[in-house]
């Protein structure tokens, strides 16, 4: 089963401001039916104690050990905004909202970091014309 659907990549979102990236990144996890609306909750919460800005323009909101019962199946969510957004003093073009069932999220990170370690990979995620494109470019994600 892949995590990252063509449906679940965003190219263009309108979002502005970091609990608006954490409120659609948790939305779509829920519209995925990856993740109960406590989980959303839960992203919340680990905001508070620990920034999910990782870097290269990128956030990865998700949710706390202890809601990992409200995760329901590993899926991934990628939102790149149209304009870069204010997450802690850092700016953030792409939200990855994200849910591992039985620890999968340690697997699907260690893809993305990967992805985003590469700054030409970045500067190619930042280029795409369309979420099309975005889902080429992040295909290894889905990768066994």
């Amino acid at each position: 089963m892949s995590v990252l659907t063509p449906d679940r990549v965003f190219a263009s979102s309108p979002i502005t401001d970091k609990d608006e990236a954490i409120r659609e990144a948790g939305r779509q996890l829920v519209g995925a039916g990856a993740v109960t609306d406590s989980y959303v909750d839960a992203m919340f919460d680990r905001e508070k104690t620990l920034s999910t800005y990782m870097g290269n323009f990128l956030a990865i909101p998700h949710g706390t050990n202890e809601a990992k019962d409200e995760v329901l199946d590993s899926a991934l969510v990628f939102i790149r905004t149209a304009a870069p957004i204010d997450w802690d003093g850092n700016e953030v073009r792409f939200v990855v909202g994200i849910a591992g069932k039985d620890g999968g999220h340690l697997e699907i990170l260690s893809k993305i970091a990967l992805i985003f370690s590469e700054e030409e990979e970045v500067e190619k995620l930042l280029a795409a014309p369309d979420a099309e494109a975005l889902y080429a470019l992040l295909g290894s994600v889905n990768e066994e």
